[in-house]
């Protein structure tokens, strides 16, 4: 089946289902999975093992565009604690339209973690008014954020609510109870799902409410292509909803395996008081170690991302499989649904 919506059709992909960014982790043989089965591959802000993370960016897409010919994204964190994310919004958009094949199939920017405006530059513009189809979407974890970001010139939202893995907001609203905000307020805004998608009710419930596509990271993070370590995709498998909790993270409130590395982690409540500790870059490059020791397969002494969405995965598959059950199993679920309303006798209804 093909379930076309106003995401599909402004992104060129068959399926309405994208990676997660999961940086500051490698995605790109991911990104090449999924763009190859029909969805959108996501390419993560990289910042491990201390890269030059424009120079990682390029390499990449680089190798993207060699392994697929379908349409990609890649995400920039806007952090005020990211010291690369100017420079990344400088230079990306210029070597995108130095590459041809890059540029063709380069449709997808998702800024997160900081403000969108920084991506609108001269460069930026250049690569537009240059015939490029690249379209700017922002992760909105709230209402009013979301509001306000219509006015900033972004092409959609990211609807994330706090059941995902990794960074969430302060509000602690979930993306059932989110997307019925957005979808109330402001109903034109083309959106993107994500935080506890992970199955083909997922994908359905989200499409009935008039989402036009779901991102997915703990979902994609057990598959054969992901690039994370198999300890850590075996973690995915076995853990629980109850598994994970939220402590405070590099840029705010995140949502992690809890471990042993976890227990020392507080949680801030509220944006001061995360910007009242954050007194050095070394506190930083502490936490992306924690990070990368996930990476690297110890997942008890490091931090790990992971949504509750663990609830519902059960196996390892390939990337291909897990798009075709998740859209097979969303025809079944809307068609269920239009056929048990059509049995409705019309005077019950009325």
């Amino acid at each position: 089946m093909v379930i076309e919506t106003n995401i599909t059709s402004m992104l060129g992909i068959k399926h309405p289902i994208l990676s997660a960014p999961m940086g500051p982790f490698y995605t790109t043989k991911l990104t090449v999975a999924v763009s190859e089965a029909g969805g959108l591959g996501v390419l993560s802000h990289v910042t491990i093992h201390g890269t030059v993370t424009i120079d990682e960016m390029k390499k990449s897409m680089e190798y993207v565009v060699e392994h697929t010919d379908k349409p990609f994204g890649f995400n920039i964190r806007t952090a005020r604690l990211q010291p690369d994310a100017i420079k990344l919004c400088r230079q990306l958009p210029r070597f995108i339209m130095e590459n041809p094949k890059i540029k063709e199939q380069c449709v997808y920017l998702i800024t997160s973690a900081g403000s969108p405006r920084l991506i609108y530059n001269k460069h930026f513009e250049k690569l537009k008014e240059s015939g490029s189809n690249i379209k700017h979407f922002h992760v909105a974890p709230s209402l009013y954020l979301a509001e306000k970001l219509l006015n900033s010139g972004v092409d959609g939202l990211v609807i994330t609510g706090t059941e995902g893995g990794g960074h969430q907001s302060y509000e602690n609203i979930s993306t059932l109870v989110l997307l019925q905000q957005i979808r109330k307020h402001i109903p034109e805004v083309p959106i993107i799902a994500s935080g506890g998608y992970a199955t083909g009710e997922g994908l359905a419930s989200a499409l009935s409410m008039g989402v036009g596509a779901i991102a997915m990271g703990s979902r994609f993070i057990s598959s054969k292509e992901c690039e994370f370590h198999e300890n850590y995709k075996k973690m995915v498998v076995e853990s629980t909803a109850s598994d994970t909790e939220l402590i405070t993270g590099i840029f705010g409130r995140a949502r992690v395996w809890k471990n042993k590395m976890s227990e020392k982690h507080s949680l801030v409540e509220s944006k001061e008081e995360k910007q009242a500790e954050e007194t050095s870059m070394s506190k930083i490059e502490r936490e992306l170690a924690d990070l990368e020791k996930t990476y690297e397969g110890n997942i008890e002494e490091g931090i790990a991302y992971l949504g509750q969405s663990v609830e519902l995965i059960d196996s390892v598959e390939y990337v291909s499989d897990i798009i075709k059950t998740i859209v097979n199993d969303a025809e079944k679920c809307l068609t269920a649904a239009f056929n048990n309303i059509r049995k409705i006798p019309i005077e019950q209804i009325a």
